[in-house]
């Protein structure tokens, strides 16, 4: 998994238009993001900003309409992306050019359009890590609302706005680990029983950080914190992605996930899969997948209606796909749980460092083909 500093140098690296994707942006002659003045799509964003309730959504409804088109940039998986266009096009009879894609691939696409003054996308839905570094380039516009007022502080960030929360859990298959003899805290991964049958993710340094971070403010040593993890690793199968860990679980590869995202699991066992997660092994490490606005944008209106609807109508269509909207509705399901957040500022400060601290436990693990 590329971190942050890395992605940044190997988005710039290279100035390529990319094209057959998305729909079909336009070059050139527009006013580029950080040349100084405010962009077109800026003053928009202030003019309509300004507004408030219902006078907002009909001025941008009614400019949207104009508009007709939404390029959005995204990387949801695609089930989840197919619902939010398909709900908002039907909303608003506004065209969405989806172009979706991993994380790391849709930064690289906009740094490098960024660089040919390539103007592709309106509005981008993707990772923590990627957000802060498009707002890092100066890319990403002021956007404010009674709305975005609703999200958690830990998801409202210069440039950027929290849509949804990917939860890491432990999660286990219900054939092989019977009932109430899951593990309860995180310590209990580290338990010799769970040697061959525990599954870390490879990349999931985030959640390495945050924990190791936790148990620091807990009073915990560093000997002590590394030794749970050591534990943890000892016995354990690291697999890439949490999807293919999801099903590897599903089929019975290994008893219990480390760390894999609730709405995996959930989802799996809504389709009838062996697999659960709940009650939650706490704290639950959160982290915020959420949209920036482009400076750049050719549909501004399009775009920042588009980040409105995300935070209300949006918030429960998130729910409804067994994501973990950002603005918690009446019946929260995480009423009541410890929740503790990615610090983001930290994670693209010391990436590169916790990234190899995590690589050198998980090697000691063996590596699922």
């Amino acid at each position: 998994m590329k971190t942050p500093a890395r992605l940044l140098a190997a988005g710039l690296a290279g100035v390529l238009v990319l094209g057959g994707c998305g729909g079909s942006p336009t070059a050139g002659g527009g006013q580029r993001a950080g040349d100084g003045e405010p962009t077109a799509a800026e003053k928009l964003y202030a003019e309509v900003g300004a507004l408030t309730g219902q006078a907002r959504r009909d001025r941008l409804v009614e400019l949207a309409a104009k508009e007709g088109t939404l390029d959005l940039y995204t990387s949801m998986t695609s089930d989840v992306a197919d619902v939010i266009t398909g709900a908002f096009t039907d909303a608003f009879d506004v065209e969405v050019n989806l172009y979706r894609a991993g994380s790391e691939t849709v930064l690289q696409r906009i740094l490098q359009e960024n660089g040919a003054r390539f103007q592709g996308n309106d509005v981008v839905e993707t990772n923590a890590n990627e957000l802060f570094a498009l707002n890092t380039e100066g890319l990403l516009a002021t956007y404010g609302g009674a709305r975005r007022d609703l999200v958690p502080e830990a998801g409202r960030f210069e440039g950027w706005t929290a849509t949804r929360f990917n939860l890491f859990t432990p999660s286990w298959n219900t054939k092989l680990v019977p009932a109430g003899q899951q593990p309860k805290t995180w310590e209990e991964l580290a338990d010799p029983k769970w040697d061959g049958k525990l599954s870390l993710e490879v990349g999931d340094y985030d959640w390495y950080l945050t924990l190791y971070e936790y148990w620091k403010k807990q009073g915990r040593s560093t000997e002590e914190i590394d030794r749970i993890f050591t534990g943890m690793a000892g016995g354990a199968k690291i697999a890439k992605g949490h999807t293919v860990q999801g099903e590897l679980l599903s089929a019975g590869q290994f008893s219990v996930v480390a760390s894999n995202y609730s709405y995996i699991v959930e989802r799996a066992k809504q389709k009838g899969a062996p697999v659960d997660y709940l009650p939650f092994v706490q704290p639950v490490i959160a982290r915020p997948n959420g949209f920036g606005l482009m400076k750049s944008a050719k549909h501004p209106a399009a775009a920042m209606l588009f980040a409105d609807w995300m935070l209300e109508e949006g918030q429960q269509l998130l729910a409804d796909e067994g994501l973990t909207p950002a603005i918690a509705g009446a019946d929260d399901p995480l009423k009541g749980v410890e929740i503790i957040p990615i610090d983001v500022k930290l994670l693209i400060e010391q990436g590169d460092e916790w990234n190899k601290r995590y690589n050198t436990v998980v090697s000691t693990g063996e590596q699922v083909k």
